[in-house]
């Protein structure tokens, strides 16, 4: 049945909420920045709440970058109240003098405050020239087969993303405006040529209009197969994450795939991490490294915010740089934080510590190592530098710092990734507790053999 003009928009829209599942119980929220499409995206979410239960909130973020920013808030305040629909304002500071440009700032600080927001799901007024100039923009700086994905209508996440208009073009969203009598804002800047943006807007795809007629449902529908790609690869890494016995990578598994396999593994598992991707480059550099590295010798790359390490038969990300973790008392609490980490404490039965000998201690702290400290594992060995059995245990030098230590009245009674002092050690039959450290950052507590 063909759909009327009218309801073309209404309808389509639908069909991507109900793609996403969104229902009775569903909290969306509306980007709401004033201007048109923004406006059209918040009159149509009006339209389907009845039809499809959902909770519907709006947001508005005010960058201060433009005298009129504050009559816009003023606008968008309006508009919600006459609807009935709570709104949250943010005020943001964006940083001028970013590298990436006034742009990137803008954006940035925009995502973290919408970020804020209680809610499922962020609604956005996207539409397909908008895909058409993000594919565009992202294809001149290179991007690879994710980026060039552009946007996507739905995108699962806490909160999840939605562009219920991106299977439209703009023109049908004023003309249904303009059909409903609304009302919206023009930001001046969207005419300024200085940001790239707005260069791609006015001055490239027009001459990309003249040459194709069709270049924007072109482009839009060439989006659509570099997401179909970048699903396959996503497939291909969680294949190759299983095989190498991800997030602990064997190495020899690892450098047996190809090199094209090596860096898509590498970029799915950052994307796991909700890490940046580094640029090819850099990558690439790093996985030359590991596989031009003698396995005996511990490598550490840096890959932005997380970093690339290898030693001995693994490899593994981690943060780059942990939060630094505190001293900390132990009062007989289940768990303990400790920078990035937890330390969890296990009741048992014949194992781990001697739980009376804790609970009966002056001082139990959880703390960094103390320079030449020595911990004795076995009764028929003799007290060993921790240098010694990190060693033993596979822990690279860079981590040795990061291990947490159980002091019992002043004495190691433990240590992550090593083990029980044996004087701590609990007696078969009693009551002990295994301390169960959770790295933060870090996939196991020790890479071994």
């Amino acid at each position: 049945m063909r759909i009327p003009s009218a309801e073309l928009l209404p309808e389509s829209a639908a069909a991507v909420l109900v793609a996403a599942g969104i229902g009775a119980g569903s909290r969306v929220c509306c980007a709401l920045s004033g201007g048109a499409d923004s406006v059209v995206l918040f009159e149509v979410l009006l339209r389907l709440q009845p039809r499809l239960g959902f909770d519907l909130v709006a947001a508005h973020v005010d960058h201060g970058l433009s005298p009129s920013s504050a009559a816009w808030a003023r606008t968008c305040a309006e508009r919600c109240a006459a609807a009935g629909i709570p709104l949250q304002i943010f005020r943001v500071e964006v940083d001028r003098t970013h590298a990436d440009g006034l742009e990137a700032a803008a954006r940035a600080v925009r995502h973290a405050a919408l970020a804020r927001v209680a809610c499922d799901w962020l609604a956005f007024g996207h539409h397909q020239d908008d895909q058409a100039e993000t594919l565009l923009f992202r294809l001149l700086r290179g991007s690879g087969v994710r980026g060039a994905a552009a946007m996507r209508a739905v995108e699962a996440g806490r909160p999840g993303r939605l562009r219920p208009l991106l299977g439209l073009r703009r023109m049908q969203l004023l003309d249904w405006a303009g059909a409903h009598g609304l009302a919206w804002v023009e930001d001046e800047s969207n005419a300024e040529l200085r940001f790239t943006r707005n260069a791609i807007r006015h001055r490239l795809l027009p001459v990309a209009k003249d040459l194709f007629p069709a270049a924007v449902p072109n482009l839009a529908c060439a989006a659509t197969h570099f997401a179909e790609a970048d699903e396959l690869l996503g497939e291909l890494a969680a294949i190759d994450a299983a095989a190498c016995g991800a997030p602990l990578l064997r190495r020899a598994d690892f450098l047996a795939l190809s090199p094209a396999r090596q860096a898509n593994l590498l970029r799915r598992m950052l994307i796991g991490l909700d890490a940046p991707l580094p640029g090819s480059v850099v990558l690439g550099e790093a996985l030359r490294q590991l596989r031009g590295c003698d396995s005996a010798h511990p490598l550490r790359l840096p890959l932005g915010p997380w970093a690339c390490c290898a030693y001995r038969d693994r490899v593994w990300l981690e943060l780059a740089e942990p939060p630094a973790p505190q001293e900390r008392r132990w009062q007989g609490e289940a768990v303990l934080r400790w920078g990035a980490d937890e330390l969890r404490f296990v009741e048992s039965v014949g194992e781990g510590l001697d739980r009376v000998r804790l609970e009966l201690a002056g001082e139990v702290l959880l703390a960094p190592r103390r320079e030449g400290m020595r911990l004795r594992l076995h009764l028929s060995r003799p007290r060993r530098e921790l240098r010694k059995l990190c060693q033993e245990a596979g822990i690279p030098a860079w981590l040795r710092d990061r291990l947490p230590v159980l002091w019992v009245g002043g004495e190691p009674a433990w240590v992550g990734g090593i083990g029980v002092a044996v004087e701590f050690a609990c007696a078969p039959g009693a009551p002990g507790l295994v301390p169960d450290w959770r790295p933060g950052g870090v996939p196991e507590a020790a890479p071994s053999d």
